[in-house]
């Protein structure tokens, strides 16, 4: 007796009602898809993800309040995702580069029956355990990584709130193990990422890394102090002092 094929429990997220309803349309002639909710922008799809774990999430991409990427950050989702956008073609190749699978506006139907059928595939050899690593997971972590542009803002999740920073507020970003201690108005956050993968995301022009441990917004630099023989520390407007190592004071003179 043949076995019935494993049921996916799909999330369809997109700001668009029409997108979201084509989503739903292409999906009824697949029995083994159930759509167990929808959103229509990226917060909502944070919670959503947490709270249902779906087999599979449709993303749009460019979103209001939080993008596709942005929600992939914040939730640590690698695997199961189809991403849908209407991205031109010189911004597609960077998904066509780290294999990640995407749906282009307008997809017909065929083109959204192969997505489908990938991720069936990929759902059903993990489960298996035939691919303790998903290929779409190094993919997804990739692109995540990929910035275009320099930070603008910096997301934190703490428990179910969402932190939405500017960049500008933030004073200065500390190493603390395998999270970032980020100082902003009197408050610090705490954020699990490395110090040097936020370094290469930040616009060196504003922020300046003047410790292994210590990253400064130079917009909030005070004064540059010397508590000691061969010591310098930095003196933030809040009052706070950072240690500056040699080449720190170094890259800082270049820039003050």
């Amino acid at each position: 007796m043949m076995s019935s094929p494993t049921r996916l429990r799909a999330l369809i997220v997109d700001d668009e009602d029409l997108a979201r309803h084509l989503i739903r349309e292409y999906l009824q002639g697949h029995a083994d898809v159930e759509v167990v909710g929808e959103c229509e922008n990226g917060l909502d799809a944070v919670k959503q993800i947490g709270a249902l774990n779906p087999d599979l999430v449709f993303l749009d991409i460019q979103m209001p309040r939080l993008t596709g990427l942005e929600v992939l950050e914040l939730t640590g989702r690698r695997s199961g995702v189809i991403f849908t956008t209407a991205y031109d073609e010189h911004a597609i190749k960077a998904f066509e580069l780290h294999a990640v699978d995407y749906l282009l506006k307008p997809f017909s139907k065929a083109r959204f029956d192969d997505a489908l059928a990938r991720a069936r595939t990929l759902h059903a050899s993990a489960s298996a355990a035939q691919a303790p690593v998903q290929p779409q997971g190094q993919g997804v972590d990739a692109l995540v990584a990929r910035r275009g542009a320099p930070l603008e803002r910096i997301l934190i999740r703490d428990r179910e709130q969402v932190h939405v920073i500017p960049v500008e507020q933030v004073e200065c970003i500390e190493a603390q193990g395998d999270y970032l201690a980020i100082e902003v108005d009197g408050k610090c956050h705490l954020k699990p990422q490395r110090i040097s993968e936020i370094e290469e995301q930040l616009d060196p022009t504003r922020f300046l890394r003047v410790h292994r441990s210590f990253i400064i917004n130079l917009a909030h630099l005070q004064a540059i102090e010397r508590p000691g023989p061969d010591r310098h520390a930095a003196r933030l407007r809040s009052g706070k002092r950072v240690p500056i190592s040699r080449s720190g004071y170094e890259k800082l003179r270049e820039l003050v």
